[in-house]
Order: structure tokens, then C-alpha cells, then sequence
């Protein structure tokens, strides 16, 4: 739970930061998140051992978050090239997806990224939290598709958010 705290209050704290100056630019959400940091860290432990790790954390997660934007528009391209082009490329499916993933914190948000990329939708959870249901709009490869977002996406949300 504490860790969850950490991450909202490196989001939620810059936001307060750039309501309370009235400047809403990301020159500003910079300083407050740098702020928010420190802030986190002095109050929290003052290890040098948690605030390494808290480093690392936030690595993992800035990366995170350059990987999903990459991914983001690569799906963009593609749906818009299906809209522009008159030949149809979709090879619609609903696949069945183990899950690695444990808590509802990583189930719910590596659904909700699922959900956010353009030509994949998530469906469903089986009632035993092991299988994420999702319609993809471009599967040539059913196993190919399952190991993409094993591998590439459900990995990374389990490391940064475990």
C-alpha cells in the first residue's frame, strides 16, 4: 500500500503544485514533481538504500511510460492507415490471455493500457483472476499476439507496479 501512496503522490502532488502556483505547463509539473520527490523521500525513509530504490522504481516507471506512448502511436498509425486505405488489413480475434499479473492493481491497469491502444480492447477477467479476454483488430498469429502482450506489456506493468 505504501508504495501505491508513493506513486499517486508523485502524480497527484505536482498537479497540487501547479494549482497552487497557477501555472499549468510541463516546465511546472517538472518542478513539482522534483519537489514532490524530494518531499516523499524526507518524509518516508531516510535510507539511502529506499530512496535508491525509489529511484529505480521511478526509472522503471518513466520507462513504462516511453514504452506505452511508443506504443501508443505505432497502433495510431496503423488503425489510421486502415481508415485511409481502401483494401481491409483487420483480422479480427478474441483471445484468451494468461496472467502472470496477481493483484487487482496490475490486472486492472494492464487492462486499462490494453483498452487505451488503439485496435485492442480488453473483454473480460475470468472469475479465478488468470485470464484477461481481449479483442484484438489485427491478429495474424494468436500465439504471436498472447507472447506480444506477455511479454512486452504484461512484464512491465508487473515490474513496475509489483
Amino acid at each position: 500500500m505504501r508504495q501505491i501512496n508513493t506513486y499517486m503522490g508523485t502524480i497527484v502532488l505536482p498537479l497540487i503544485w501547479m494549482s497552487l502556483t497557477g501555472t499549468f505547463t510541463l516546465r511546472n509539473f517538472a518542478v513539482g514533481f522534483v519537489l514532490s520527490s524530494i518531499a516523499i523521500w524526507l518524509i518516508g525513509s531516510r535510507s539511502d538504500v529506499a530512496f535508491v530504490v525509489y529511484l529505480g522504481r521511478l526509472w522503471q516507471f518513466l520507462r513504462f511510460q516511453a514504452f506505452f506512448i511508443r506504443e501508443l502511436i505505432k497502433a495510431n498509425l496503423r488503425v489510421a492507415w486502415e481508415v485511409l486505405t481502401p483494401k481491409h488489413h483487420m483480422r479480427p480475434a478474441i483471445i484468451a490471455i494468461p496472467l502472470d499479473a496477481e493483484s487487482d492493481l496490475q490486472i486492472s491497469i494492464l487492462a486499462n493500457f490494453i483498452t487505451l491502444t488503439p485496435g485492442t480492447l480488453s473483454l473480460d477477467v475470468s472469475p479465478d483472476r488468470k485470464t484477461l479476454y481481449v479483442h484484438a483488430m489485427y491478429v495474424d498469429d494468436v500465439d504471436a499476439f498472447r507472447q506480444e502482450i506477455k511479454d512486452h506489456l504484461e512484464r512491465r506493468v508487473i515490474e513496475v507496479f509489483s
